[in-house]
């Protein structure tokens, strides 16, 4: 009772629309993490336990097979329009150059856009066309996650100190074994995140390179953004705003970065609420409801997700559902994609069946609410 009503107050403030809206935003597109099922094993032989985080257990860059059954169960139901449901792939556009980082001896962080590492992936070189084809058919929308899910400069640090795991990872062309410590919080995956006033300039940058990446690939700017791991600062959303971002995807805390005078490094947490405004004019897209399966496969993610699109629709806002790409691949283990997606088409015929007028949209289509 008490979250029911914790959840019922987190969805009052902000834009009220009559119509039921939902979204469902996936994180991490175009972003490597365990490159193969041997590489599992190779680690595990090394002491170490990737077993232990569902990340390394199940996710990579998603195979011809993963995308097809996923679009699959997303043109398996069709909204009040029509329209079967649009999954906003949150992408990431590039990937550290592994042979090149090495081959300069570590002095300079090197990166390649995410359709050439898809290419070296033994059931992927068809992947990017079925993006495209998922795009045309109006299922699958690309939007903007950042130049890669990677911290370049602490990563870079780390890996010209040796530190063990983070050199184990890089000779399999991994960012990190992320089940294992490390001095980064999320395994050098939290992109904008920044220990001196000297990274945290070259952030603006870095995105500026990758929006390019996503406009040419793309052919549209990406109208929202979602930072690794809900991690980032004021100075982002100024960068974002030159480039035409409007929207700001996130949960009800973002991770604010701060620097204090001595030097130190901490983390401080910034509420927000659906549709508010920065002083820039950008909002605020909270997500309140949630689908991860991989997370923990013991909880009834559909019965939760469903309590919560109800209590949204009830106050009259969108549900926004996050749910990250591992939850749909199968590249690693199979029975990870066809459990979910299994799950995944009971939650949409229900979202369906116990909402007739639900419009299926994605993040950056939430721009028709404030017409």
């Amino acid at each position: 009772m008490v979250d029911q009503f914790k959840r019922y107050i987190q969805n009052l403030p902000g834009k009220s629309t009559d119509r039921q809206l939902l979204v469902i935003e996936s994180d991490d597109w175009g972003s490597i993490r365990m490159p193969s099922a041997a590489v599992i094993q190779d680690l595990q032989r090394l002491g170490g336990k990737p077993e232990n985080d569902p990340y390394l257990k199940f996710d990579s860059l998603a195979s011809e097979s993963d995308l097809q059954a996923l679009f699959e169960v997303l043109t398996s139901v069709n909204d009040s329009q029509g329209r079967p449901a649009v999954l906003t792939a949150n992408s990431v556009m590039a990937n550290p150059d592994f042979e090149k980082i090495q081959k300069n001896g570590f002095e300079q962080y090197l990166w390649e856009p995410f359709t050439e590492t898809l290419k070296r992936y033994p059931s992927h070189s068809g992947s990017f066309d079925l993006w495209r084809e998922g795009m045309d058919n109006k299922i699958f929308r690309p939007q903007y996650h950042g130049r890669e899910h990677l911290n370049v400069y602490q990563w870079m640090e780390g890996l010209r100190s040796e530190d063990y795991w983070l050199s184990r990872a890089f000779e399999r062309q991994m960012i990190s074994v992320s089940s294992e410590p490390s001095k980064m919080r999320f395994g050098y995956m939290e992109g904008l995140d920044f220990f001196s006033t000297e990274e945290q300039g070259n952030k603006g940058e870095i995105l500026e390179q990758g929006m390019e990446v996503f406009r040419k690939l793309f052919g549209y700017t990406s109208l929202s953004f979602i930072a690794n791991c809900y991690i980032w600062d004021f100075s982002i959303e100024k960068s974002l705003h030159t480039m035409g971002v409007k929207y700001l995807q996130g949960i009800t805390n973002q991770l604010v970065p701060i620097l204090d005078d001595d030097g130190t490094h901490r983390h401080v947490y910034k509420s927000h609420y659906f549709g508010q405004k920065n002083t820039l004019g950008q909002r605020y897209l909270i997500r309140n409801a949630f689908f991860e399966p991989s997370l923990d496969p013991q909880f009834d993610w559909v019965s939760d997700c469903l309590k919560r699109i109800k209590i949204a629709f009830h106050c009259k806002k969108p549900a926004i559902i996050g749910s990250h790409r591992l939850n749909y691949i199968g590249f690693i283990e199979e029975s990870n994609r066809t459990k979910n997606l299994a799950q995944l088409k009971i939650l949409l015929k229900e979202i369906v069946k116990c909402w007739p007028k639900v419009e299926f949209i994605a993040s950056d289509e939430l721009d028709t609410i404030w017409d």
